[in-house]
């Protein structure tokens, strides 16, 4: 019998008919303060081996490929129903797509730090679960260092709670160099926990990545983070994910990319291809349309009716990303440690992502 994996509360229902306070703007985006209830979720919710923490719903970056997307909808549904005076929210729930929405409303989850410091309280139920190998994985539908976190400061104030607790482990998922302002409770947390940080980096080409990634850091910064993580002794790993079939997956591409992340220390490397959850198929194939119309066909072809290409592609693909990790000496698929541990990367990308996919060829002509 199938498993069925239930959704936690993202709020208290108890503060759901309390005003939403409007804690920020930042040019077109505004972000929401809310009462989280619950901040760490378990395997029964990821549906994986792990726990997640996302101190924010929604994230600035605007990723075109996003998988995160999809929960937005419930959350700005269930906030503007809750709050039916609050304008803003009436508005983006009614008008705005909730692609767009999910990053341009953001909600700040400002309690954060004390609803997990609770949770983990020494002897509790889930603080023992957790000491007994299973990990926490940060950043699993949002980015936990997006620029709201500059000014608000959710994932720090969460990271020094679980800096309180040995024998953790924990994984940081992130685009962003600000990871690097906070190498001070990393380096706590490392003393007495398992902590690795998988830095996402799909492409050198600062062009590319603006195109891709508009509000996302530059490759040459993602990069500095890498070597100033490692410099500290801070174990980081890149995620080249999701490689994006004839835009990101040249030959030449990747293996610039290999070796720049391997000149810079990095502990290992993960890939996959690009899957697309509907929400995501909503913003990305128009997307294709505007910036890469030559592939407009080839990808509605494949994605109008599926969310992943072949499982040959994925093959091909692992397969020469693994030939040239071996090349530049970066461990390849896994995290770093032991063959035997569960590899988180590869767990949120097939959780979230998915690992099967275009019959578009790795080797197409009509690459960028």
């Amino acid at each position: 019998m199938a498993t069925k994996f239930q959704q936690g509360a993202l709020f208290d229902a108890s503060v759901l008919g309390q005003p939403v306070p409007m804690v920020g703007e930042q040019k077109d985006i505004q972000y929401f303060g809310t009462i989280a209830r619950s901040v760490l979720n378990g395997p029964e919710t990821t549906g994986m081996g792990f726990w997640s923490i996302n101190p924010y719903v929604g994230c600035a970056f605007g990723c075109a490929y996003c998988y995160a997307r999809y929960a937005h909808r419930y959350v700005l549904d269930r906030t503007a129903t809750a709050n039916p005076e609050h304008d803003e929210m009436q508005s983006a729930r009614d008008t705005m797509p909730f692609w767009l929405a999910f990053e341009r409303r953001i909600f700040v989850k400002q309690n954060a730090a004390d609803v997990l410091r609770k949770v983990l309280r020494h002897g509790s139920e889930r603080h023992q679960a957790l000491l007994h190998g299973d990990t926490i994985v940060i950043g699993t539908a949002t980015d936990p260092f997006q620029p709201a976190e500059r000014r608000f400061r959710i994932t720090r104030s969460v990271l020094e709670v679980i800096a309180e607790h040995p024998g953790l482990s924990i994984c940081i998922i992130t685009k962003s160099p600000l990871v690097t302002r906070d190498i001070d409770v990393l380096k706590r947390i490392a003393r007495n926990s398992r902590l690795t940080v998988h830095l996402s980096l799909i492409s050198l080409d600062r062009d590319l990545a603006r195109r891709i990634e508009p509000r996302a850091p530059t490759p040459e910064a993602r990069l500095r983070a890498l070597a100033r993580l490692r410099d500290n002794g801070i174990e980081t790993g890149i995620n080249v994910m999701p490689v994006l079939p004839a835009i990101t997956d040249s030959d030449e591409a990747l293996e610039a990319l290999v070796k720049a992340v391997a000149e810079r220390g990095a502990s290992y490397l993960n890939t996959c291809s690009l899957r697309l959850r509907a929400t995501a198929r909503a913003r990305y194939l128009p997307f294709i349309e505007q910036e890469f119309p030559h592939l407009a066909k080839r990808y509605w072809s494949t994605y109008g009716r599926s969310d992943k290409t072949s499982a040959a592609y994925s093959e091909r693909l692992k397969a020469r990303v693994g030939e040239m990790c071996a090349r530049y000496g970066v461990p390849f698929g896994h995290n770093g440690r032991s063959g035997e541990e569960e590899d988180q990367a590869e767990a949120v990308a097939q959780r979230f992502l998915g690992d099967g996919q275009l019959t578009l060829e790795l080797d197409a002509p009509d690459r960028l």
